[in-house]
């Protein structure tokens, strides 16, 4: 277990990219504070699921990440309910699609908010207690489209082009401190989202999930493959290892080949 000892904060962790990444940072020793939104129950059954699978402590908090308070909240209550934060994982993120003339003020506000403000909040937070132990990791879960761009996808875009920037920042800041800082690009992956919006397309075209997801696949990936939670939770397994400690500043893709082309 690699990571035995270690404490990792993932936010956006009670679903999805972010769930996948927790549970890989378990597997490995890791205690970890859970974060995001959901069903109080459902997400009290992970966090038990979690602690009783890899025999480390989980805990959750539900802070509201929009709020810079309650970002810096989060990062102080993590240190002092786990002891310590070694790795932190800014995953969370929300999406909305318009053109920019229609795109509404509040929602460009709300996905810049939860998208790059609570990052850049959150290693504000972070980098002190890192660079005071000489070792920590910052994995920042960017997208392709902090790479690329697409129509109608303005505020998301800006936003995680602004997360590979913050990233690089960060990055140079700490080089020589024992911290790491990465952005990790993913292109398509099959979370409870994207299976939902791949049930909708077969609902309105009269076709079936399979056909649509190699439709949804090939407007963008050569491979036309899924990218799964888990395959990047085991990237920010590695991201954390040895191996990876002159890894820092980089904008990985793991994206079937979106941004090759």
């Amino acid at each position: 277990m690699a990571l035995a000892g270690k404490v990792a904060l993932v936010t956006g962790s009670t679903s999805g990219i972010g769930l996948g990444i927790a549970r890989a940072l378990a597997r490995e020793g890791a205690d970890v504070m859970l974060n995001g939104f959901g069903d109080a129950a459902q997400i009290e059954r992970l966090r038990a699921e979690i602690t009783m699978e890899h025999s480390v402590r989980v805990h959750y908090n539900g802070a509201d990440l929009s709020d810079p308070l309650q970002v810096a909240a989060l990062v102080s209550t993590t240190q002092r309910e786990l002891g310590a934060l070694d790795v932190l994982v800014n995953n969370a993120g929300i999406q909305f699609v318009s053109p920019i003339e229609d795109f509404p003020d509040e929602k460009w506000q709300a996905i810049i908010a939860l998208n790059l403000s609570a990052t850049f909040y959150a290693m504000k937070a972070a980098i002190p207690m890192m660079k005071s132990k000489r070792w920590g990791r910052i994995i920042n879960v960017a997208s392709a489209h902090g790479l690329v761009a697409s129509a109608n996808k303005i505020a998301y875009v800006a936003a995680k082009h602004g997360v590979v920037g913050a990233t690089k920042v960060a990055a140079l800041e700490v080089a020589n401190d024992g911290v790491t800082v990465n952005a990790i690009c993913p292109g398509w992956v099959l979370t409870p989202l994207v299976e939902q919006q791949l049930k909708d397309r077969a609902a309105a075209s009269g076709g079936d999930v399979a056909s649509e997801a190699v439709k949804l696949l090939e407007e963008k990936q050569p491979m036309l493959s899924f990218t799964s939670p888990e395959a990047i939770g085991e990237m920010v397994v590695f991201l954390c290892s040895d191996a990876a400690a002159t890894i820092t500043g980089s904008p990985l893709s793991i994206d079937g080949g979106w941004v090759a082309q």
